[in-house]
């Protein structure tokens, strides 16, 4: 169980950082306001779900499923 928490947390942690990388990337490229919201909003969603996908795989390695599934 310690080692899903410490897994988890860096894993947390990898997101994190890309996550700032591209915020500082999305300044520098030269889009139209609709359009960098848009980006920004899938952008949003996709690391959202990478997150939630990565914390339930590594709860069901220690048998803990959530909603019944069973992911990775």
């Amino acid at each position: 169980m310690i080692s899903t928490l410490i897994s988890i947390i860096f894993a947390l942690i990898i997101i994190g950082v890309l996550w700032w990388a591209l915020q500082q990337l999305m300044g520098l490229i030269p889009i139209a306001e609709p359009f960098r919201t848009i980006i920004y909003v899938l952008c949003v969603v996709v690391m959202v779900l990478i997150v939630l996908w990565i914390i339930a795989s590594l709860l069901g390695v220690v048998g803990i499923h959530i909603g019944g599934l069973r992911l990775g």
